[in-house]
């Protein structure tokens, strides 16, 4: 179903090739049980043909195959544990393209394609799904694919309003299966070793917490003409807008990133591309969803062809025990997420890990000190939970606090005032105009 999801992510961090303290139990439990590593063959080497997989490897429908979701599927691809047997997508093109990188890698032509969804949550012969759709869409895929008891990998955010991502949190814990949600950077070293010196005292108490994510500034945008026209062959218009408000097509609508920067299809760069930074936050910082908070949070909104989301902001989260936490757009602040203690920081970002002292960068860890999930690859995680039913890195209660986080900071913009946000209750604080602002309404006869 997706379009180019284009947020400059990447998939696993660090590349499969690695050996972290998780994958070398992985190995260890393999030898121990008088196997060799991998236990199971990648399929290329199965024969021409694609012989019967392996009946240990969890099978995989993609639900959304435009940019994001095909350099998922580049990666997991190649996994032995895995097989993917469908690909969905609301561009004929875009499905028949990710078909070939399928078939190619196992030698065969049996990679199903579908252009609606329900089809592929319906298989029996698929165990769980892959979802990089656009954001409007995560929502009902999420909760129809735990109803139907697939396990998930669900790219952020989760929705498009605060009833939707506790929505899919519920779906997935009353159905009992695995959920990764795509904040990929909990996989990586730097991250970890960051939110583990917040969280064991090596900063002291930490008091302020710094998050600067991108803002679409800087992003090109759409250019060309803004009248209505004919869906190009072999798109599903009607598919793509799914329960956003129907509307005539343009290319406009659908090219990226312009339809992250419109509220019909997407909470704007503030959720989608803030619930990277804000998760490495609370990872860090579990405080920040542990008491009621007073926002305020200044922004600035598109109005350029079809644009109309937040563009620029600048919030602060002010707890009742002295923490703060300031997120603005990375035009205001240094990119990534810093932890400031009142005896050191530490400051991580995709590009590097930072700290004041420099010495907290080499400290190394007692026995008994708090240590956080060990992911080297994102998706490689999730296959291990599959199998093993157990938690993953990003679990879905992570993904929808970081995403609420952005979506709360959205709204104070948007009402321009101070709001007080309760995170138990999910609810705001005397503030009924606000609480109305935590659901959406769906269209075109979509419900959740």
């Amino acid at each position: 179903m997706a379009g180019p999801a284009g947020s400059g992510d990447d998939w696993g961090m660090r590349k499969r090739s690695g050996c972290g303290r998780r994958e070398f139990l992985r190995r260890s439990a393999f030898a121990a049980a008088g196997a060799s590593f991998p236990a199971i063959l990648p399929a290329r080497v199965l024969g021409q043909g694609g012989a019967k997989a392996p009946s240990k490897q969890t099978t995989i429908g993609f639900i959304g195959v435009g940019q994001r979701g095909t350099a998922l599927l580049k990666n997991l691809v190649a996994f032995p544990e895995a097989r993917i047997l469908a690909v969905c997508d609301a561009y004929r093109e875009r499905r028949e393209r990710a078909k070939g990188i399928v078939d190619k890698e196992y030698r065969n032509t049996d990679c199903a394609m579908h252009g609606d969804f329900r089809e592929v949550i319906a298989r029996k012969d698929i165990d769980a799904v892959l979802i990089a759709a656009q954001d409007h869409w995560h929502a009902l895929i999420a909760k129809a694919a735990a109803e139907a008891g697939k396990h998930m990998y669900c790219e952020k955010p989760l929705g498009v309003s605060v009833a939707e991502s506790r929505a899919i949190v519920d779906a997935v814990r009353k159905a009992g299966v695995v959920f990764q949600t795509g904040t990929q950077q909990r996989s990586d070293k730097k991250f970890r070793d960051a939110c583990e010196l917040a969280r064991n005292g090596y900063l002291g108490k930490v008091h302020t917490v710094k998050v600067a994510a991108p803002g679409p500034q800087y992003r090109p945008k759409y250019v060309g003409p803004l009248d209505p026209g004919a869906a190009p062959d072999g798109f599903d218009w009607d598919m793509w807008q799914g329960p956003a408000p129907k509307k005539p097509y343009n290319p406009g609508r659908v090219a990226w990133p312009d339809w992250y920067l419109i509220w019909d299809y997407c909470a704007g760069f503030i959720v989608n591309w803030g619930v990277h930074h804000l998760d490495i936050a609370h990872w860090g910082c579990p405080r920040l969803w542990e008491q009621p908070c007073e926002i305020e949070c200044s922004g600035d909104y598109r109005n350029e062809g079809f644009t109309d989301n937040i563009n620029g902001w600048n919030g602060t989260f002010t707890y009742p025990d002295g923490l703060k936490m300031i997120f603005t757009d990375a035009g205001q602040g240094e990119s990534g997420c810093k932890f400031i203690g009142d005896q050191g920081w530490v400051r991580v970002d995709r590009s590097g890990i930072w700290a004041e002292p420099e010495s907290l960068l080499k400290v190394e860890m007692k026995s008994t000190d708090v240590r956080l999930h060990d992911s080297y690859n994102h998706g490689d995680d999730w296959l291990v939970a599959v199998r093993g039913k157990g938690e993953t890195v990003s679990p879905v209660e992570a993904g929808h606090r970081a995403t609420v986080t952005g979506m709360v900071a959205e709204i104070a913009a948007r009402l321009r005032r101070k709001l007080r946000w309760d995170p138990k209750a999910e609810r705001f604080l005397g503030d009924e105009e606000a609480n109305a602002m935590l659901v959406r309404p769906m269209h075109n006869g979509w419900k959740l």
